[in-house]
């Protein structure tokens, strides 16, 4: 009886030393997740606040070229009407709108470019090379910001479908679900066309 003691006992002390470190990483790597969603969520906002600076540049030596100038308006306000919320991010289809949104001003902000490379005296400019400039620039911290969210999603994940995080998880944070990730648009996967 004495040895069935020990070796419960024993099983319980492995069970602890294994099972007690990770008790908190649910919640510690949902607020990551949060966190990196917010920052990148930051950077969408970055990048909308500067495309009306863009626009308002470009027009002045685009007027006709309303209907690039019009996609990249209407992109721009669609993305500034969405966030990363915490209800987005455990929503599959709110997210894949947020995804797609971006994904709009993204190949809308493209097009843009493809106009500007009519325009010599544009692409001269001063403040249109500032702003280029830093488009580019956010554009960079968005993938960078992109990436980081992606590795948060895929250690909280993890944690939630891998034993023990798993069973942790079901007895301590039952309410705790899988986050939402990113994929890459088709248009993203097609190889680029380069002619000469």
């Amino acid at each position: 009886m004495k040895i069935i003691g020990i070796i419960v006992g024993l099983l319980l002390l492995i069970a602890a030393i294994v099972i007690l470190p990770r008790v908190n990483n649910v919640p510690k790597l949902d607020e990551e997740v949060k966190t990196y969603a917010a920052q990148l969520d930051n950077q969408y906002k970055r990048r909308a606040d500067l495309v009306s600076n863009l626009v308002a540049t470009v027009k002045g030596y685009a007027s006709h070229e309303k209907d690039v100038l019009t996609q990249v308006t209407e992109a721009r306000a669609k993305v500034g009407q969405m966030t990363l919320t915490p209800e987005v991010l455990n929503n599959p289809e709110a997210f894949k709108a947020y995804e797609n949104a971006q994904d709009s001003l993204s190949g809308a902000l493209s097009r843009l470019m493809v106009v500007v490379e009519n325009y010599p005296e544009l692409k001269a400019n001063e403040n249109f090379l500032n702003l280029q400039a830093q488009l580019e620039g956010t554009e960079n911290r968005i993938a960078v910001a992109r990436k980081d969210y992606i590795e948060a999603v895929k250690q909280y994940n993890l944690e939630l479908r891998t034993i023990p995080g798993k069973w942790v998880a079901a007895i301590l944070y039952p309410d705790a679900e899988v986050k939402q990730n990113f994929s890459v648009s088709p248009a993203d996967q097609a190889v680029p066309k380069v002619t000469f």
